[in-house]
């Protein structure tokens, strides 16, 4: 079983990492490998909304110089997505939301469905759970298996590496990483047995008559 791991800070070794390397451990501890790819420093344009995605055999998006497709490749392959993003203004990183909507526009939703997946954030003060539901907005639209923790899955830092001094928080990713390592290795037990739910024709409504 395989973890992606995306890292969306502007600073690869920064406060996010931590909060990741954490989950990471936890995960190794239990026999499951990882792939992290660090997206934050990279220059992500925002979807266009031009459905080129839809018209590919692929999925894949049409913009080919980032590492969207790269995501979208690996995901393919992975059990389980974790995502990390400092708070910026009470929200997720710029780069990083460009990643996130195109990544779950071209396919990220199909790939993550019925898949463990967590979001993490690093932050100096305030603006933690905003971010941390924001990222649970893409989840909860891809079918996939929030994994929970015992709080907020926030932790605290100004300068890189002084989130690994927030106790607390690094139990919290500690937390998280055991917790998904259970729900993959049950999902694995159980898949023979259970398949997941049938997919169904949905209805689409506009507000506009």
């Amino acid at each position: 079983m395989k973890v992606l791991l995306v890292n969306g800070s502007p600073r690869k070794n920064g406060n996010t990492a931590a909060a990741l390397s954490a989950v990471e451990r936890e995960l190794h501890a239990e026999g499951i490998e990882t792939v992290t790819v660090h997206v934050g420093a990279a220059e992500i344009r925002g979807c266009m909304a031009c459905g080129g995605c839809r018209k590919t055999p692929d999925g894949l998006c049409v913009f080919d110089k980032d590492p969207v497709n790269e995501c979208l490749r690996l995901m393919a392959e992975c059990d389980g997505l974790v995502i990390g993003s400092p708070v910026y203004y009470s929200g997720i990183a710029g780069t990083m939301k460009s990643f996130l909507d195109r990544f779950f526009y071209c396919g990220g939703g199909k790939l993550c469905a019925y898949k463990p997946v967590a979001g993490v954030v690093a932050l100096r003060r305030s603006g933690g759970v905003d971010t941390f539901h924001q990222m649970n907005n893409y989840f909860n639209l891809a079918n996939a298996l929030i994994v929970p923790s015992f709080y907020w899955n926030a932790i605290h830092g100004s300068a890189p590496g002084e989130a690994v001094q927030d106790e607390e928080g690094i139990h919290i990713m500690e937390n998280i990483g055991r917790n998904m390592a259970w729900m993959l290795k049950t999902l694995d037990y159980a898949k023979e047995a259970v398949p997941v739910p049938e997919k169904r024709p949905r209805a689409y409504t506009n507000f506009i008559r």
